[in-house]
Parts: C-alpha cells; sequence; structure tokens
C-alpha cells in the first residue's frame, strides 16, 4: 500500500497567539479535516520567507495548498492606492511576509512541478503572481454586483456559479452548475496571462481558474477556486471530490516521478 500523500498548506498569519502575544501563523481545522478525509497528510508550511527551506519544503511534499486569510498587498500589483479603497483594504499583520512567503511558493511550485489547489485569498495570490490584478473592493468598485461578503452563513451554500463545460472544476463536480459559499469583498480583475476563468457568478464574478491549454502542462494538477470547498466537503459531495481529485492528482504525480 503506498503512503498517504504530504500536503503542504500556507497557513494564515494572526496578529497576536496564545503565547506570549507572538504574531502567530494559523491553519484553521476544516482545511485539514478535508484532506484528512480523502486520506491525505496535512502539514503547514513554516514561517520563513527563505527560498532554500521553500524549496526544501516543496521537494518533500506531494502537493501544496494556498488557503484563504487576509489580503493581498495590493501595492504589488497596483501603483498607487486610491484614498476611497485604502480602508477596504486589510492587509497581512506580519509586514508582508505571507506575500512573500507565498509569492516564493508558488514560484518554487511552478519550478518543481507539483500539483496545486488554490482557495480564497491562494485564488488571489495565484493570479497575483502569475501577473493579474484584483479587484481592491467588490462594493465601491462593483455596486451592481450580489453580496459576495456572506460571513454569517460561510459553511452554506448562499448562491451558485457557471462552470465551463469540459473544465477540470466541472468534470471533478460533474455538475454544469455549483453551489458556493461566499466570504470575500476582494476578487479576480485582470486574469494573469497562463490562467483562464472556468467558473463565475451570475454577475460575472471570477470564482474559478485553471491553467490554460496552451499551459496546462506546466503543471500535473492546478485548480483555483474563490469559494471555501472545505467549509462545505462534509456535506456536499461535489466540494469533497475537488480535495478527492487533488489528492489522487498528488499520489499519481508522485509516482509517475519514481
Amino acid at each position: 500500500m503506498s503512503r498517504p500523500p504530504l500536503i503542504l498548506i500556507s497557513p494564515n498569519v494572526e496578529k497576536k497567539g496564545d503565547e506570549f502575544g507572538d504574531v502567530s501563523t494559523s491553519l484553521s481545522e476544516t482545511y485539514q479535516k478535508a484532506l484528512l478525509g480523502v486520506g491525505a497528510i496535512p502539514l503547514a508550511l513554516p514561517a520563513t520567507t527563505s527560498r532554500q527551506m521553500i524549496a526544501e519544503c516543496v521537494g518533500r511534499c506531494d502537493g501544496v495548498l494556498l488557503t484563504g486569510g487576509e489580503y493581498v498587498d495590493p501595492r504589488i500589483y497596483v501603483n498607487g492606492l486610491p484614498k476611497s479603497l485604502r480602508r477596504a483594504v486589510t492587509v497581512t499583520p506580519d509586514g508582508g511576509e505571507r506575500d512573500l512567503r507565498e509569492l516564493i511558493l508558488i514560484d518554487e511550485v511552478f519550478q518543481q512541478r507539483k500539483p496545486l489547489l488554490a482557495i480564497c485569498r491562494g485564488h488571489q495570490v495565484l493570479n497575483v503572481a502569475l501577473g493579474g490584478t484584483l479587484v481592491l473592493d467588490i462594493k465601491t468598485q462593483m455596486p451592481g454586483a450580489i453580496n459576495h461578503r456572506r460571513m454569517e452563513k460561510r459553511s452554506e451554500v448562499v448562491h451558485e456559479l457557471r462552470l465551463t463545460q469540459g473544465s477540470l472544476l466541472a468534470k471533478i463536480t460533474g455538475t454544469k452548475t455549483l453551489g458556493v459559499n461566499s466570504t470575500h469583498h476582494q476578487a479576480v480583475e485582470k486574469v494573469a496571462g497562463p490562467l483562464q476563468v472556468t467558473a463565475a457568478s451570475s454577475d460575472g464574478m471570477i470564482e474559478g481558474l485553471e491553467l490554460r491549454h496552451g499551459a496546462a502542462n506546466w503543471l500535473p494538477f492546478l485548480l483555483s477556486v474563490q469559494f471555501h470547498p472545505e467549509r462545505l466537503a462534509d456535506r456536499y459531495p461535489e466540494h469533497r471530490a475537488i480535495f478527492r481529485a487533488f489528492t489522487q492528482a498528488c499520489v499519481l504525480d508522485r509516482s509517475n516521478k519514481l
């Protein structure tokens, strides 16, 4: 019997932890349970921006998961932050180290060709890392959009997405539409060149990205989603299937490299 795949997870950053009030990394149990539920072993990426250390972590894992959390610093992808939007943007409390860490992590994932699943902030930072931009505040910049900030129902389906026929997400979930939760006030704006949109809400919000056909061989698996499937996986088979497909891709990729 082959060993369970090891999934390297980039955790959230909090202002203070339980001990001494230090800045801390944290990882919601929902990510861990979703992976454990499909036979994978979750491991948290350490709080480092050392390229050598991050490369070593990626090399020892079978796949990488980018998680949610505070927003990507807009100074990375825009020249100047409009005054009207400054209060709408809350970046990581570690001086930007999480942004840098994840940009290095994404680069290493592509360098080492490891399967990648990106969720919420992960969806956004992946797009930025590959050259895309973000909507800084949906309510301000897209007043006609539906309410995507449903924090009171963070573990419930609140709206549907249209899936691109033949896309990876459509194949995994076996459906043309997918009910999702919604807890974001930022979103993908300009899509990075190597990516294509494969899921969108009724107001046109980009909620799913995959590699374009010409870039499909860059990674053995890449799926990027704006919603939180880990909060629905315990009740919805189509969301559990996302983690199962990712895990299976990790196992297959590992066996192909032996």
